[in-house]
This record gives C-alpha cells, sequence and structure tokens, in this order.
C-alpha cells in the first residue's frame, strides 16, 4: 500500500507568520506521514500538527527553543515501505552540498545508510541525488518565500520501496 507524505520545514509560526496556510492544513489532512524539518518557532505549532498528522517525523531548527530540541532532537531516522528517510534542519552551503551530505550520511549501499534525507533553513527548495545515491529534498517555507518567488511545500510517495511522485506545490498565502 502507497505512504502519501507530506514535507514541510521552515514554517515560523508566529515569527513570520501568523497562522499556518489552509493549504497546509489540507496537506497534513491528506498524509499518512508528515515531516517537518525544522523551525517551528514555537511549541504550539508543533501541538497542533501533531494532534492532525495521522503521523509526524520532525526536527528542530535554529530557530526552535529549548523546549522543541529537547521534544524533538535535531537528527531523525524513520524509514517507510523500505526507503530509509533522514531529517535534518541545515545541511550548510548549496555549494558543496552533495559531496557533505555523502561524508556526513551513509548512503543507500550501507546497511545503516539512508535513502533520503529531507532538510530545511535556506527556504530554497531542492531536489537532488548524491554521487552516493542519496536523494536531498528541502521543500522550501509555506509561509515564507524569502528570494523564492512563492512559498511551497512538497508532497510525495512511497510505494513498492521506491519514492516517487516527488512534487513541489505552491503555496498561496
Amino acid at each position: 500500500m502507497a505512504t502519501r507524505l507530506l514535507l514541510i520545514s521552515d514554517t515560523h509560526v508566529p515569527a513570520r507568520a501568523r497562522r499556518l496556510p489552509d493549504e497546509v492544513w489540507r496537506a497534513i489532512d491528506d498524509a499518512d506521514l508528515v515531516v517537518h524539518a525544522g523551525d517551528w518557532v514555537d511549541v504550539a505549532t508543533l501541538n497542533a500538527i501533531e494532534a492532525r498528522a495521522a503521523r509526524l517525523v520532525g526536527v528542530a531548527g535554529n530557530n526552535d527553543g529549548p523546549e522543541l530540541h529537547a521534544r524533538l532532537g535535531e537528527f531523525a531516522r524513520f524509514e517507510v515501505d523500505g526507503v530509509r528517510f533522514g531529517v535534518v534542519h541545515e545541511t550548510g552551503p548549496a555549494t558543496g552540498r552533495e559531496a557533505r551530505m555523502d561524508a556526513a550520511y551513509d548512503g543507500p549501499e550501507e546497511p545503516q545508510g539512508i535513502d533520503v534525507l529531507v532538510f530545511g533553513h535556506s527556504h530554497i527548495p531542492w531536489d537532488t541525488t548524491t554521487p552516493r545515491g542519496i536523494r536531498l529534498l528541502n521543500p522550501g517555507s509555506p509561509t515564507d518565500r524569502r528570494r523564492q518567488p512563492v512559498c511551497t511545500l512538497m508532497t510525495a510517495l512511497v510505494d513498492g520501496g521506491e519514492l516517487r511522485e516527488v512534487a513541489l506545490r505552491p503555496v498561496a498565502r
């Protein structure tokens, strides 16, 4: 059976947005698993998403306080239908990212490796694969577009042991 994923990061509520857009809540309702790559900013956002999501995996980011760090940690691992995921907030500058992530994380060929790394921090959507085969995904931000033309989130499907249908979706504000 396929698992529908919602990937989000950098929600920054209430620092940069008063609330999550309705489109994000609809995407949460539609997902089997919500992955949040940090910068929640407030515990209330974590509590609200946790209460509404079928399943949630999240990490704390650089704008998250001690309570969020204590509850979430800075790195998470999970598996869906044989696809091994890692989640972290920050991966550093875009230049050299693939090589750094290969050095930091064991890839698909390793028994304890990851197949997909979800990250945030930059608010810049990203979808590449490292030389060792780790898929790097950054969903951007659904509330703070920064230098991007629109706010974004990402959806994906895990089916038959494969990550499929990765899609960057604009979020109206």
